[in-house]
């Protein structure tokens, strides 16, 4: 499997994703760079699918995912309703433009 390492070793890299998945169901839309949300985007969609499963071992698998016990605990309550229909893409990817720093493009990801 590839995957972008995103100029990180692998517990950096797994620190980042934990912390944007963590914001990303907490405020249900973050702004980041577009590697990371295309990165982030198969990670979101592994927890929503948990959250529909809704079993102990799903929900101790995205605390594990998450890292957030009041997020993951928020993503089982409320998520499943809202994608019962959905069979996968949970999530939106909307370009705004290039960052005005280092002119990374940046996104704007979401929940659908």
């Amino acid at each position: 499997m590839s995957y972008r390492k995103l100029g990180r070793n692998s517990g950096a890299r797994k620190a980042l994703f934990k912390s944007l998945l963590a914001a990303l169901f907490k405020y249900e839309r973050i702004e980041t760079t577009e590697a990371k949300a295309k990165e982030l985007r198969k990670f979101a969609d592994k927890v929503v699918t948990l959250a529909k499963r809704g079993d102990l071992s799903a929900r101790r698998h995205a605390i594990q995912m998450v890292d957030d016990v009041e997020v993951v605990h928020k993503v089982f309550e409320t998520l499943p309703e809202k994608f019962k229909e959905r069979e996968g893409g949970y999530t939106r990817i909307l370009k705004l433009g290039p960052r005005r720093g280092d002119a990374a493009p940046m996104v704007l990801m979401e929940l659908v």
